[in-house]
């Protein structure tokens, strides 16, 4: 039995894209259709969905309108976002995720670029994390029915005391933009170390991810630019689309930008920033990864702590929205906490320390 889908968009042409999708991965039933928000919240009350595929403005109830409708009902549904980057796109979007919603795609400009295989590609890869019906550590592969081990997860111990100067450097992905809201916020405002967040974001969302941030949280939260001088207190989210490279230059270390290939099938990839932490002046390193799809992160810590001396904190399953990024990382054995979310802030603030 397939999974059951409802594609919500007030343009036919969307929905006719989205559906032609749909219909071309076995592991779905044909998806029904709603033309605006009233009639999608009519349709979710009366039937069980396990995704929906959600436009942002419609007619009648818009995307974020029926979120909060579905919230205050207390009805979960596992939703996609269909988004536009034109307008409040973005900043919709990034309400959308605080929301509920798992993840987003952002809609194609034009009928070519939808009708691609590389859109499809995409689309289904989401699809299904958001759905339940692909793999969270390897979404590109065949889903691997066998029952997992549920052995718990072995700890490192620190090897040697911290010394020197110290960074934070997160990693997230799928339910990424949502956690951060839990961890960011709760950081004290005279933290003793910088913060570099890769969040994997298609460009144009993570200015909007950085802004929201900056509202609501006691340190500065900004979206990094070219030559940025890394200061304490300070996060610095990698734009969508760039690699984002740490480097010294002169007595300190600035933020890099390269056009380098993707890794782990995105870009910017965490593995490319925690390499790069390897030519830093930074003595300690304390890794945070988060909930998010695939491995992206392991490799690169892996990479860095041959070099450097690594603080490990990683999100728990329970707490994620999609336990990928951080299984990988938790199974290699490099991990010193794993932690749910809401205790995330306080792991790093203990780890790092104040001014």
């Amino acid at each position: 039995m397939g999974k059951k889908l409802l594609v919500v968009d007030d343009s036919a042409l969307m929905r006719r894209v989205a559906c032609d999708i749909i219909k071309t991965d076995s592991r779905y039933d044909a998806p029904d259709m709603g033309h605006d928000g009233e009639e999608a919240l009519r349709m979710i009350k009366a039937k069980r969905y396990d995704a929906v595929i959600l436009d942002v403005n419609m007619p009648k109830m818009d995307g974020i309108t029926l979120l909060k409708e579905l919230k205050k009902a207390q009805i979960k549904t596992r939703v996609m976002m269909f988004s536009t980057l034109t307008g409040e796109g973005s900043v919709q979007t990034i309400q959308a995720l605080e929301l509920g919603a798992m993840d987003f795609i952002k809609k194609p400009d034009n009928y070519r670029d939808a009708a691609g295989e590389e859109f499809a590609k995409q689309f289904l890869d989401i699809l299904a994390v958001v759905s339940g019906a692909g793999s969270a550590i390897a979404p590109h592969k065949a889903l691997d029915l066998k029952p997992e081990s549920k052995a718990p997860v072995q700890l490192r111990t620190r090897s040697s005391p911290a010394t020197g100067e110290k960074i934070v450097a997160l990693a997230s992905s799928t339910g990424g933009p949502k956690a951060l809201q839990s961890v960011i916020p709760l950081l004290p405002a005279n933290l003793n170390a910088p913060v570099v967040i890769v969040q994997h974001m298609p460009a144009g969302f993570t200015k909007s991810l950085a802004e929201r941030l900056d509202q609501i949280s006691k340190v500065s939260v900004k979206e990094a630019e070219e030559g940025d001088m890394l200061e304490k207190g300070h996060v610095y989210i990698a734009p969508g689309g760039k690699h984002m490279k740490l480097a010294k230059s002169g007595t300190h270390t600035r933020i890099f930008f390269t056009m380098e290939p993707t890794r782990e099938g995105v870009r910017p990839a965490a593995n490319y920033m925690y390499e790069s932490l390897a030519d830093t002046a930074y003595g300690e390193v304390c890794c945070v990864v988060l909930t998010g799809m695939g491995a992206d992160g392991t490799e690169g810590i892996k990479n860095l702590i041959k070099q450097k001396n690594l603080y490990i904190i990683s999100q728990d399953e329970k707490s994620s929205a999609v336990y990928g990024m951080p299984k990988a990382i938790a199974n290699t054995g490099l991990v010193n906490e794993v932690q749910p979310l809401l205790k995330i802030a306080d792991a790093i603030t203990r780890e790092i320390g104040t001014r």
